[in-house]
């Protein structure tokens, strides 16, 4: 990564940080961005510059691209699942343990906020489009496929976020595994 790459990941990350620390404090609803960009110390355009609206500076997140070019380096004719589970460790485990906390509160609170639960909901979409994608084969039957590992994924993590128990990529892991025998039988 750049320099210039790592200041604005930094930027974007003061930025998403003061975001969840004012939305617990004072609420999501009570909390606006021209508060957030003060607490980040950037002006409301800057905040503007790496979220289009305040809904996205909590479902919004680098990882998709990390995903998405892990996966195309997967090799040719692996089982799709598989291939998941191997990205999920190559690119998930190092993101949770380092952001694992960051999360499960924007996890929480996306889950908890009417509209952010459904910007949530087209974020996923979107990040299955492109797992789809990436993965190259039959777009029917993959995003089938994709659709199921979301959906396993989504009760993993709801249940995660209910109890805060649990590490998380085990959980998915452990969710994909059993999804996996399901497809290959």
């Amino acid at each position: 990564m750049s320099l210039r790459e790592m200041k604005k990941l930094r930027t974007r990350r003061s930025i998403q940080t003061e975001a969840l620390r004012l939305f617990d404090l004072q609420g999501y609803e009570a909390t606006t961005v021209d508060q957030i960009a003060a607490a980040a110390e950037v002006s409301p355009s800057t905040f503007f510059r790496y979220f289009a609206t305040k809904e996205d500076v909590v479902v919004e997140d680098e990882y998709d691209p990390l995903i998405v070019e892990a996966l195309r380096r997967r090799p040719a004719g692996e089982p799709p699942v598989d291939a998941i589970r191997a990205v999920l460790r190559e690119v998930f485990v190092p993101i949770y343990a380092e952001d694992g906390e960051r999360i499960l509160a924007r996890t929480r609170l996306s889950l908890s906020v009417p509209q952010l639960r459904a910007r949530m909901w087209e974020n996923l979409h979107q990040t299955q489009e492109m797992i789809v994608t990436a993965l190259d084969a039959d777009p029917a039957d993959t995003r089938v496929l994709v659709g199921a590992v979301v959906g396993a994924w989504m009760a993993v993590i709801r249940t995660w976020t209910d109890t805060g128990e649990g590490d998380l990529p085990e959980l998915l892991d452990d969710a994909l595994v059993r999804l996996g025998r399901g497809f290959r039988e």
